[in-house]
């Protein structure tokens, strides 16, 4: 029996990004936004607004911190209070006010490189300064695994002279896909509270769960962790509405939450209403069993492509992700053995007209690495696979 997500609607024409970076005869695995449509409550939603005719200010509902509340109990046993939750523009947005509310000029923001390039941006953009704490590359055999460095990752706080202000957490962990276990979450959380440090806990990710993973919000731990950790949510990825632009902070401290309400009042950053609406719905639980079945779509995507990479892409490795529609793909071995001096994006690129995105962006450890997003129905991915295999062959 087939899957609603085997046919998705035809994007190019259209002015999405993805679809139009690239020329038309390019696969397009890139930008993380899925290729399905948002599920159909959310629509209806929608509709309802537009049919009213009228887009007038709108603020943040009680009604969707609620619906946030709610869902923190209902997914993880975690009570959040809805006066807790803070409307933001994006949760890339959010980083930015984090660092903004938490550091002052020349403050430290540590991040996990390889990691989603945004993170990457945040300490520039606010006149902090980034400080590296990178993953360690673990042997996976045929797969590409990452671990915690305690050691450098305890070093890298307050590094090079500079008072590390906040720590960028990435859980799930974009590009890796891996979900942290909860003795991983209390050891780093330990670390930033003994040095004073707070955690912008970025959990995007956190309801697109493959297999059999399952996620613990780091705020869930322990109350003292909860009063120093901003974590960002938000239905944009699970859901299929990244352009809506709607995130959520969940913020338990109320000092804190002062803080970061007053960055969002000083930068005008308005939420769109029909983001909000769109906001409410997905949380309020009507849309559970679309993304029930989109998971198991995601993980049978996931399954065939680290298979597909083992068995067909000699030289190429490959995470398997916990979480995400993202694959995290380790070239260096072909690149190296075909005596390449282009960077594995570029020659796909040209040679087998996909579009990943290039692991450069990710940060130290990203070199010859790339980027795959999976979501798109199994045939446009079986195609890509199929034109990256003759182009790696051929090499």
């Amino acid at each position: 029996m087939g899957s609603c997500f085997d046919n998705a609607p035809d994007r190019l024409g259209t002015n999405s990004l993805k679809w139009t970076l690239y020329p038309a005869d390019v696969l397009p695995l890139w930008v993380a936004d899925m290729d399905f449509p948002a599920p159909e409550p959310v629509r209806d939603a929608l509709r309802r607004a537009i049919d009213h005719g009228v887009f007038g200010y709108e603020l943040p509902t009680r009604r969707l911190r609620e619906a946030v509340a709610a869902r923190m109990q209902r997914l993880y046993g975690w009570e959040v209070s809805p006066e807790w939750v803070v409307a933001t523009p994006g949760v890339v947005a959010g980083f930015g006010v984090a660092t903004r509310s938490v550091c002052k000029p020349g403050d430290g923001v540590l991040v996990q490189p390889p990691v989603y390039p945004p993170f990457l941006k945040v300490a520039p953009n606010n006149e902090a300064v980034t400080q590296l704490a990178p993953l360690r590359e673990v042997d996976g055999g045929p797969h590409v695994r990452y671990e915690i460095d305690w050691t450098i990752f305890a070093n890298s706080i307050h590094s090079t002279a500079v008072k590390t202000a906040l720590f960028l957490l990435c859980h799930p962990h974009n590009p890796t896909g891996q979900v942290y276990s909860t003795d991983e979450l209390r050891r780093m959380a330990e670390l930033c509270l003994e040095k004073e440090v707070t955690i912008c806990s970025d959990e995007i990710h956190s309801e697109l769960l493959l297999g059999t993973a399952t996620h613990t919000p780091l705020a869930k731990l322990d109350p003292a962790i909860a009063r120093q950790t901003i974590t960002l949510v938000s239905p944009s990825k699970t859901f299929n509405q990244v352009g809506l632009f709607c995130g959520l902070a969940i913020i338990p401290d109320s000092r804190l939450r002062v803080s970061y309400r007053r960055v969002l009042e000083h930068q005008a950053m308005h939420v769109n209403s029909l983001g909000l609406i769109a906001a409410e719905v997905a949380f309020s639980g009507a849309c559970d069993d679309w993304l029930k079945d989109l998971r198991d779509y995601l993980t049978a995507n996931r399954n065939f492509i680290v298979e597909y990479v083992e068995e067909q892409l000699p030289g190429i490795r490959v995470t398997v992700p916990d979480a995400s529609y993202l694959a995290w793909m380790d070239c260096r071995e072909w690149i190296r053995n075909a005596g390449l001096t282009v960077s594995p994006y570029e020659f796909l690129l040209k040679h087998a007209k996909v579009a990943l995105n290039p692991g450069e962006e990710f940060g130290t450890g990203g070199t010859n690495f790339v980027r795959l997003n999976f979501a798109c129905p199994r045939s446009r991915l079986e195609e890509a696979l199929r034109r990256i295999r003759n182009a790696v062959v051929g090499t």
